[in-house]
């Protein structure tokens, strides 16, 4: 028996969303939050008290005893992806009159997915950057001085500090453009990885990440428009002026576990697909729709540093 959807994927339009990447764009998210597949919406995943992660429990083995037996438990936690989607109208005018080779709705779906993108990269920022996500003793807010924007700073110092608080030593550093801009000239650090005296320069990501013993430094250069419609444009960046080290681990997933800073569960993949809508214009057109079911998830906030307001 054939299977009719209430809104079927059409497998061009559904290639070209999960290929689609804006090259004017810059964004991190998934590089971030890593995606992990979950077989279903409702999904669960494990996490592990921090105290059996790093016990040291006593292996020594007598000649006729018995080995030590070690419980290793886990507490299930559950969630559900959420269902994250747009759609645009298209007249069938335009798709009749379209010039060869261009077709309005993968010209639509590649838009919409750009829209869905940036809505991505705003949620995974605001989780990421939310002092209220980390412990106590995980974070902190610069000032004045302290500020990396400041001569009289010293970035070297509080990073340096900063990464040997977290369980696990963070491997990867995010932050927004606001902060890479002031830390990647600031006199130390460009005294540091130049070996010169610091005055004139700019660091390079890999010499920085190398300064730091970090696997990458992750730069995110989005902006949103958060005037309200109508109104003229009033574009910020969307990581702001803060910066997070993370220790990230590509082998987690929500059913084996592992010890990560955060993922995202995700059910199927990035999905497009087109039907026919007899209300739109004189002659009817199409509707175009793109989506995905997705959840960003902080799974071991002892696991990154965050430092607010890193820049002035």
């Amino acid at each position: 028996m054939t299977t009719v959807a209430p809104f079927p994927t059409d497998p061009q339009l559904t290639a070209l969303t999960i290929a689609f990447r804006n090259p004017d764009a810059t964004y991190i998210a998934d590089l971030v939050l890593p995606r992990v597949s979950v077989a279903r919406q409702e999904f669960k995943w494990w996490k592990y008290p921090i105290e059996e992660t790093f016990a040291v429990p006593d292996s020594r083995v007598g000649r006729r005893s018995r080995t030590n037996q070690v419980v290793l438990s886990a507490t299930e936690q559950s969630s559900v992806t959420e269902d994250f989607g747009l759609e645009d109208a298209i007249p069938q005018s335009d798709i009749d009159e379209a010039p060869a080779g261009r077709d309005p709705r993968q010209r639509a779906v590649m838009a919409l997915t750009d829209y869905i993108m940036l809505g991505r990269e705003k949620r995974v920022a605001d989780l990421v950057t939310d002092a209220a996500n980390y412990p106590s003793g995980y974070k902190v807010t610069l000032e004045t001085s302290g500020q990396w924007s400041h001569a009289d700073s010293s970035p070297i110092d509080a990073i340096g500090d900063a990464l040997d608080v977290p369980l696990m030593r963070p491997n990867v550093a995010v932050m927004g453009r606001a902060v890479w801009n002031k830390l990647s000239r600031h006199a130390d650090i460009v005294k540091a990885v130049n070996a010169n005296s610091g005055d004139k320069g700019i660091a390079t990501r890999r010499a920085v990440a190398d300064l730091f013993e970090l696997d990458e430094i992750l730069v995110g250069e989005s902006r949103m428009n958060t005037a309200q419609k109508g109104q003229a444009a009033t574009l910020t960046r969307i990581w702001g002026k803060h910066c997070a080290f993370i220790y990230r681990n590509r082998m987690a997933d929500a059913a084996n576990g592992g010890v990560t800073f955060g993922f995202t569960a995700e059910h199927g993949t990035r999905r497009a697909g087109a039907i026919p809508d007899p209300h739109i214009g004189l002659d009817g057109g199409q509707v175009v729709k793109v989506g995905e079911r997705v959840r960003e998830l902080i799974v071991a906030a002892q696991a990154g540093y965050l430092f607010t307001d890193a820049v002035a």
